[in-house]
């Protein structure tokens, strides 16, 4: 079976049990059936479950509603019209978010999203920081692979200039087009979309450690997705499998009571995107905007979640286009 036949396999089985998980506790994913919260929102994997968790906290679950990026083809997010195509990933809830914006739909109040401004040549959107979350390698624990890594031989795994460590032939993963996790990660190595190389397998569903099913497998990996997955969390499914998380440069992902080390090298502010427009409605205000917001004011829940909090919650000085 060649490698890019393998991850989707893997990147299937994930998105299967992600869907077993949400029949199994439908209050901590999409909201049930025949539900409609007041601000519907959709995008990254990174924060699903997080942002899940927030909206089942605040205002006794009435006000937010997050739509899990894998799972059924469409979504509902009102109780007339808005069946709309699932987006999976932070681009995918940016881009499902301006069209609604753009063609004026109503479906759709915020995307979730694990990376920053893609595109300043507007600043139509807002970037609302909410968390901190750090991003390292992952590797199966019955591997020979080392389990701490330079960022220099990131580099080199991922532009196929190192292709075997410790006798294992390498297999580098990427999360799925349109993942934050993905452009925040080969950011951080330095690389684009058109500079890592073509060893690269990039199908795999963001934060699997199911379909790392190989020795030689490595892929980014969100330390807050990890750490959550491993909290029996009702709702969050735990898709680590046999992935491990790597130290990067000498630093280690967790600290010793296994929460988010915030000071790991590769660390990002995790956001809800909202439309600069609607930053003044009162609902949306209060729910993002300031430290006092309703969304910065669960700090347990954001910990609870494997993410760190921030001074800067609820800031609206990060605008652009996508």
């Amino acid at each position: 079976m060649n490698v890019k036949s393998r991850a989707r396999i893997g990147a299937v089985a994930g998105a299967a049990a992600i869907a077993l998980g949400t029949m199994a506790a439908p209050a901590f994913a999409n909201p049930p059936a025949g539900q409609y919260r007041v601000l519907a929102g959709v995008g990254s994997d990174t924060t699903q479950d997080v942002v899940n968790g927030l909206g089942d906290a605040v205002d006794s679950g009435t006000l937010i509603a997050s739509y899990d990026a894998t799972g059924s083809a469409t979504i509902k997010t009102r109780a007339t019209g808005c069946q709309i195509p699932r987006p999976n990933g932070s681009s995918a809830g940016i881009n499902a978010l301006r069209n609604a914006v753009d063609n004026n739909t109503g479906c759709l109040d915020f995307a979730r999203s694990s990376r920053g401004v893609a595109d300043t040549s507007s600043t139509d959107l807002t970037w609302i920081p909410f968390a901190k979350d750090a991003v390292t390698f992952a590797v199966r624990s019955d591997s020979a692979l080392p389990k701490a890594l330079t960022k220099a031989q990131l580099v080199s795994i991922y532009t196929c200039d190192t292709t075997t460590l410790n006798g294992v032939a390498l297999t580098p993963l990427l999360p799925q087009a349109g993942s934050g996790t993905r452009s925040f990660f080969l950011a951080q190595l330095g690389l684009t979309e058109d500079t890592f190389g073509s060893c690269v397998d990039d199908t795999v569903q963001e934060h699997n450690g199911e379909a790392l099913d190989s020795a030689g497998d490595i892929a980014p990996y969100s330390i807050a997705q990890y750490i959550a997955q491993g909290n029996e969390i009702d709702g969050v499914v735990d898709r680590r499998g046999s992935a491990v998380l790597g130290s990067i440069d000498g630093v280690d992902p967790q600290l010793a009571d296994g929460t988010l080390n915030t000071a790991f090298p590769f660390n990002r502010d995790v956001y809800n995107v909202v439309p600069t427009a609607k930053l003044g409605d009162p609902v949306i205000a209060a729910a993002f905007v300031g430290t006092s917001s309703k969304v910065c004011l669960q700090s347990a829940v954001i910990n609870t979640y494997g993410f760190g909090t921030i001074a800067t919650c609820g800031a609206t000085t990060l605008k652009g286009e996508s």
